[in-house]
């Protein structure tokens, strides 16, 4: 079954403009609104180092009821897959269980950030399968709304236009919770926007070409996870050629951005991506910046003045 509920939502009246770089598609709306990243200042990044997943998870969960305090309408998340977000969904499925947070649910919008395609809804290595692996039918009974992309899409920019319609009409993101995941020669991504991609400050979304290093780091930490799946999903996930992803102005338009980097004992190699991205002074020169934020995307929340970075120990070079 497909999670993606939108309750009453009205597309956005602007356009949609496509560009490219090399094979990255990139979605922006027509007029596009932000400032070119030359222009914004640039922040250290805030990082806590806590003692265990758990506390990672608690610490995300207490920004969501933080966040519902001061919000007296609805509240939009944006969640993450993988290692970074389970401790925070299986704590939010346990609580959804009794009706600790019946009010919270029923104010809540919930999106994802990311998807491989083309792929079955039911595939194990969905995120959407993860998502409600650890939530629960409690959660998704009484949740506001639940939007994914969808992986089984025919046309994934089409698909990718109706997402950003759900996202815009929620009139903004009150936290985007984020990983970050490592590339070569200690860079970074978060979403899945990679080095060389070519997104820009005014990019919402984007359909970026499968590697089999993405593959094989999305299968391997959905399996660190807990995830069992069988040897058909498995084939059919390493079939996978595109991701749909959230672009840079997804992320710095969000009201506050909650990063956290949990699994650095399966993913060794974000050791140095998280030395990187707290040490790169980011250059003045807008086209100095420009390249290195396309060189490492990781930089991008390193111009949001509102970010908390929770990490592990074993992230931190010793």
């Amino acid at each position: 079954m497909t999670r993606s509920v939108q309750k009453g939502f009205e597309p956005s009246a602007a356009d949609v403009e496509r560009h490219t770089t090399g094979r990255n598609i990139w979605l922006r709306r027509v007029p596009s609104e932000g400032d070119e990243p030359g222009k914004v200042s640039s922040h250290a990044l805030n990082y806590q180092v806590l003692d265990s997943e758990e506390a990672v998870g608690r610490a995300m969960f207490d920004e969501i009821e933080a966040a519902a305090h001061e919000e007296r309408g609805d509240l939009t998340i944006v969640i993450l897959g993988g290692r970074g977000g389970q401790a925070l969904h299986r704590l939010i499925g346990e609580k959804a269980h009794n009706n600790e947070l019946d009010d919270l649910l029923s104010r809540l919008n919930v999106f994802t950030q990311d998807a491989l395609t083309p792929m079955r809804s039911d595939n194990a290595f969905s995120f959407v399968r993860d998502f409600e692996r650890l939530l629960g039918d409690s959660f998704f009974r009484k949740v506001k709304a639940f939007n994914s992309m969808q992986t089984d899409a025919a046309d994934p920019e089409a698909e990718l236009t109706r997402y950003l319609d759900a996202f815009e009409s929620t009139g903004g993101i009150d936290i985007f919770f984020l990983g970050l995941g490592p590339e070569a020669g200690g860079a970074s991504h978060i979403c899945y926007i990679r080095p060389g991609c070519g997104a820009g400050a005014k990019d919402l979304a984007g359909v970026i070409p499968v590697s089999p290093s993405i593959i094989e780091h999305h299968i391997n930490k959905f399996k660190a996870g807990g995830t069992k799946p069988n040897e058909a999903d498995e084939i059919e996930c390493r079939g996978a050629t595109h991701i749909l992803t959230l672009g840079p102005a997804a992320v710095l338009g969000a009201k506050r951005i909650v990063q956290s980097i949990v699994d650095a004992d399966s993913a060794p190699a974000k050791i140095q991506s998280f030395e990187r991205l707290i040490k790169t002074d980011l250059a003045d020169d807008p086209e100095t910046r420009r390249r290195q934020l396309d060189e490492n995307p990781g930089l991008w929340i390193r111009l949001h003045a509102n970010v908390r970075s929770l990490v592990l120990p074993n992230v931190l070079l010793a």
